[in-house]
């Protein structure tokens, strides 16, 4: 077992290796004062989740099941309201816990439950996708989606630990796999170089559960968000004094939200954030910032994996709008995580319409 801390607001530990799900009991008993469990998970890991409630129960723990809808449809204020009022059934007092067991948006759902029931309780994420162990998972950010866009409600609120079970992504769906690829593929653009070198080495092997590669890529994407959020936890430092801080994870999703947004939700978040990060490489280079090399790098090492690379041409307008509900919006100005170099996040604040419309040119299709 790996174990990175995360040193940002109420530390915690992420842990990190195949079968660190047994110490979920040992973790829980470790917080102290647990009486009552609820755990949020949806159907697809119904049997591990009921699993899990077994072990718990087995030490003594009353715990209360919730079944979320799959992936995106779980992240509406009904979703929300169902869960208040399950907890309110059971009783979950101050000293109790939340968990969420499922991908990315089971855990942002479950993470905003503890952050509003009782004005916050304690809570422990166990992520069951790549995307969500290597992305939702960590750093406190917590929320559901409007009909606005996605993620426009919510808080901050570090949970009290998160534990990685590699083992379960072996029998996660290849489609699933990969699309928390792109979110692995981002920390190489913004942070960490050798992941790219790692996915252009073999990248069939890299677009599926390998023990050793996938191992190095979790780690490796955590290791990066627990250091950029350790500087910036609550991703102010863009706002007050121009540097990219936090905001640097929020590389590609400027589009990738807006195409989330467009489609209802119904793509998938990795296939989205694929898109917006061709745009941004794009976008980097429309602004005389990055040279053609490194921007078609983006295209290349997303394509290689079999992750989408374009979107139709004629959608321009319609994400244009859903940009300027991007959360990294000022008033009505536009602001993008771009790269000054590879590794070397900025931010573009403003940029020319045409500026926009050429980056697009290497993304509409």
């Amino acid at each position: 077992m790996t174990t990175i801390a995360v040193s940002a607001g109420n530390p915690y530990n992420v842990h990190i290796g195949d079968g660190v799900l047994q110490d979920l009991v040992g973790i829980v008993s470790a917080l102290g004062g647990v009486q009552r469990v609820a755990m949020l998970y949806p159907e697809p890991v119904a049997a591990l989740a009921r699993d899990t409630a077994g072990q718990l129960e087995s030490s003594g723990l009353d715990v209360s099941l919730l079944s979320l809808p799959d992936g995106e449809a779980a992240k509406t204020t009904e979703s929300l309201h169902e869960a208040w009022s399950e907890l309110g059934k059971a009783g979950l007092t101050r000293s109790d816990l939340v968990i969420g067991l499922g991908g990315g948006a089971t855990t942002d759902l479950a993470g905003f439950v503890a952050a509003t029931w009782l004005r916050g309780v304690r809570f422990v994420g166990v992520p069951t996708t790549l995307l969500g162990m290597v992305d939702a998972a960590v750093g406190g950010k917590t929320g559901i989606n409007t009909h606005q866009g996605k993620n426009l409600v919510g808080a901050f609120h570090e949970p009290a630990a998160v534990l990685c079970d590699l083992g379960v992504l072996r029998s996660l769906p290849q489609p699933e796999y990969l699309t928390g690829m792109a979110e692995v593929v981002k920390c190489g653009f913004v942070a960490d170089p050798s992941i790219l070198d790692l996915v252009e080495a073999d990248p069939r092997r890299a677009a599926a559960f390998d023990e050793d590669l996938t191992s190095s890529f979790v780690e490796r994407s955590i290791r990066v968000k627990a250091e950029v959020i350790a500087g910036d936890l609550r991703e102010t430092s863009g706002s007050a004094t121009g540097e990219v801080g936090r905001e640097a994870l929020n590389y590609g999703h400027t589009l990738g939200h807006a195409i989330e947004r467009r489609e209802d939700f119904r793509w998938r978040h990795g296939h989205a954030v694929s898109v917006g990060l061709v745009y941004a490489g794009a976008l980097g280079h429309a602004a005389k910032l990055i040279d053609a090399d490194l921007a078609d790098r983006h295209r290349s090492t997303l394509s290689a994996l079999g992750l989408p690379v374009s979107y139709p041409a004629d959608a321009f307008a319609d994400l244009r709008v859903g940009m300027q509900l991007d959360k990294k919006t000022r008033g009505s100005t536009l602001r993008f995580v771009v790269l000054s170099a590879l590794a070397e996040p900025a931010l573009l604040v403003g940029p020319e319409e045409s500026v926009l419309r050429e980056a697009w040119e290497a993304v509409g299709a």
